[in-house]
């Protein structure tokens, strides 16, 4: 057979194959609107995910599966969301939501910050591995904005998207001029009473309205650097009050709100009815005290002559902006900048740590109550520069 014919006969065999299948789907449409993927029966569905999310609950990357089952259309989605446990109980980061939910109780879930000098940017990824030198899975990015009297640090999804408009936005931290004290700001946060219209919209078969809802408007923690006399050559000493957990929220399971979606713009199906309530408490004003995280004091090494604390490891270079935080059970936190190479002897649960393992590198690991968001936002402020401390 030449050359000629046989591509002659090639692309016979094709429009053939084109045909037939062209008078398959018009014979088979009808029948086909009736077994599509979202009438797929909901006990069904439900046991063909629960054994997606076995079979790929050991982490990133496999949990690639479980992210492009919810991706199918929006039954899946609600039933995958029903089936993946939240970070606090499974310690795994699955949806862009988990960045919103609380850590884990038990352990702590290790993530890694790369920073650029150049573009101001900072980029937050998961650690796949107990190593510190592999790529990790990107989770947040940031950047530096600086103003006359303040300074912004915009947090997005995405790297390349840092607008306050686009749906990537989750939030930002503001300082003010000296570097001492900065706000987190929450930009998917709804108040109770824009969340009471939304139901009232939407109750009314008003979807088509849409509700402009300011962005990163609704402050959800508070960070304040103490004046440090010995200026660089002394530990840093940091105070952060979480406006929307209660002090209590350490010792008492469920006290957290966990938002089950982003409520992004034209999508405003932002949490579950079983967690509205007490979201809803937690952006009007607490009934008790707000939880209060501070820094532990670290111990001074004769030998080394330095300051230290123990990071078990995950923090490899001596930095001022390294620090550990415990909720507050008295008067005041302790100072950072430790090593790492020298336990200090105290009990304490550590909410966060932060500390340096490179020129660009930085270790972060955070637990319940605050989430990554929380957490990242707390170690974005540890890299301004403080005129009135150092």
């Amino acid at each position: 057979m030449t050359l000629r014919s046989l591509i002659l006969e090639m692309r016979s065999r094709s429009h053939r194959v084109v045909h037939d299948l062209a008078a398959a789907a018009n014979s088979t449409s009808a029948s086909s609107e009736d077994y599509r993927w979202s009438e797929i029966p909901e006990e069904l569905l439900r046991e063909i995910l629960i054994r997606v999310e076995a079979a790929d609950g050991g982490g990133w990357p496999s949990r690639r599966s479980v992210v492009a089952c919810a991706g199918v259309c929006r039954g899946w989605r609600l039933v995958m969301n029903e089936t993946v446990t939240v970070p606090e109980i499974s310690s795994k980061l699955t949806f862009p939501i988990s960045l919103k939910q609380p850590g884990p109780r038990d352990s702590m879930v290790q993530c890694f910050i790369k920073r650029n000098r150049t573009t101001q940017s900072y980029h937050l990824y998961l650690g796949l591995t107990n190593s510190l030198t592999d790529d990790g899975k990107f989770l947040l990015a940031a950047c530096k904005l600086k103003h006359t009297t303040c300074t912004d640090y915009i947090i997005s999804l995405r790297a390349d998207d840092m607008s306050r408009r686009s749906q990537a936005y989750v939030g930002k931290v503001r300082s003010n001029f000296l570097g001492t004290k900065f706000t987190v700001f929450d930009g998917n946060l709804l108040p109770s009473t824009e969340a009471a219209k939304m139901r009232k919209n939407r109750a009314s078969n008003l979807a088509k309205v849409s509700l402009k809802v300011p962005l990163g408007s609704y402050p959800v923690a508070h960070i304040t650097y103490e004046l440090n006399v010995l200026g660089s050559r002394g530990p840093r000493k940091m105070q952060c009050v979480m406006d929307t957990l209660p002090r209590n929220v350490v010792e008492l399971p469920g006290v957290v709100s966990e938002p089950s979606e982003f409520p992004f713009i034209g999508t405003r199906s932002t949490f579950s009815r079983s967690q509205s309530k007490p979201l809803r408490s937690c952006c009007s004003h607490l009934k008790e005290a707000p939880l209060v995280l501070s820094n532990k004091t670290p111990r001074w090494h004769e030998q080394l002559r330095c300051w230290c604390l123990n990071f078990h490891g995950r923090v490899t270079v001596a930095s001022v902006k390294n620090f550990q935080l415990v909720a507050a059970t008295g008067g005041g936190g302790g100072g950072g900048g430790g090593t790492g190479l020298s336990p200090d002897g105290q009990n304490e649960r550590i909410i966060l740590q932060f500390g340096k393992v490179g020129k660009d590198m930085f270790t972060m690991d955070y637990g319940y109550p605050i989430s990554a968001f929380q957490a990242f936002a707390i170690c974005l402020s540890s890299f301004e520069t403080r005129i009135a401390c150092e």
